[in-house]
């Protein structure tokens, strides 16, 4: 049975999970805990993972072969559909649903006005790598849009934000309290502003910070390795906190190892460290489309089994809106 990587899900409440897809079988995860030692090949080549609309899966006609690098698993044909019934391509706009808008704390300075379904939870504050968030208001779905937009224009705050610079800052974050302020702040400008839409409803500043689930800040007593076997056999890990952003994987290739202790995750990134202390940033959207072969326990712990994929340094991220709030 072959089974195909769809990259890291996020549930609330819960910490991170590879995913994985299987035709004929439907979806499965394997959780991922902070300390364990993740070694894997890609094997089999890249393909697109189709269409998931309604809770399921449909496969790609065509069964495309994908580019290694591309953070999309999919052709252009199922992306294509994908953006036909989408949210963000406001293409739903008759979509009875109540959603949430939201500002999302990332790094100093970087701080982005978004929406999602009630329904969903923080799940995509999770997916998305938000440090800290707050909730802004409350219902129908082009009233959320508005609000959106109506903080683009008056105050610049931006939909988006790349995960190059989300990454380039998250090891080092200010303390929890000015996350919490910047926030606030942020918030009460938000909510002072005219033409707030009459039919989304204003909720209070609640900062909740995701620096402990994600591995960024732990908790005091935070230490080295997660107890497995394994894992005793590398060097001493802080487990817990980052402490430090290398390297980034550019590009998954054919039989290409991928080999570190887990200490952190953001988002849809994974952060390893290798033996030799190197810190490996995996954008886990690569992954997507890949089968992932676990290396066996004598090959995965010889000596002489290093990471062999390509990778580029992360460089660091001005802030982008320049202490706007």
């Amino acid at each position: 049975m072959t089974w195909w990587c769809t990259g890291v899900r996020w549930r609330v409440g819960g910490g991170p999970a590879l995913g994985w897809y299987g035709e004929g079988k439907g979806e499965r995860e394997s959780a991922l805990a902070f300390g364990d030692v993740l070694a894997f090949r890609a094997v089999g080549g890249r393909r697109c993972l189709g269409v998931w609309r309604g809770g399921r899966r449909t496969p790609c006609p065509a069964g495309a072969e994908l580019s290694g690098r591309g953070t999309r698993a999919q052709c252009a044909e199922c992306a294509g559909i994908d953006r036909a019934h989408s949210v963000a391509a406001d293409t739903m706009a008759d979509d009875p649903r109540p959603y949430h808008v939201y500002l999302a704390w990332f790094g100093s300075g970087m701080v982005k006005v978004g929406i999602t379904g009630v329904g969903r939870g923080s799940a995509r504050l999770l997916e998305q790598g938000a440090v800290a968030f707050t909730w802004l208001g409350r219902g129908p779905l082009m009233a959320a849009r508005r609000a959106e937009e109506l903080l683009r224009s008056a105050l610049g705050v931006p939909d988006r934000i790349p995960y190059a610079q989300k990454r380039a800052v998250r090891a080092a974050l200010p303390p929890a309290g000015e996350r919490a302020a910047e926030l606030a702040t942020a918030h009460a400008t938000a909510v002072a502003l005219p033409g707030w839409p009459e039919s989304l409803e204003r909720l209070p500043c609640e900062v909740v910070d995701h620096a402990e689930v994600f591995g960024i800040e732990g908790p005091s007593g935070a230490g080295a390795g997660s107890g497995t076997e394994e894992a005793a056999e590398e060097e001493a890990v802080e487990v817990g906190r980052l402490g430090g952003v290398g390297v980034v994987v550019s590009e998954l290739v054919e039989g290409g190892v991928v080999r570190g202790t887990l200490v952190a995750a953001a988002g849809p990134d994974l952060h390893l460290v290798e033996r030799g202390g190197r810190r490996l940033v995996v954008d886990t959207r690569l992954l997507g489309g890949w089968q992932l072969e676990a290396l066996g326990k004598t090959e995965g712990a010889a000596a002489d089994v290093v990471s062999s994929v390509p990778v580029k340094p992360v460089r660091e991220a001005s802030a982008l809106q320049g202490g706007l709030f």
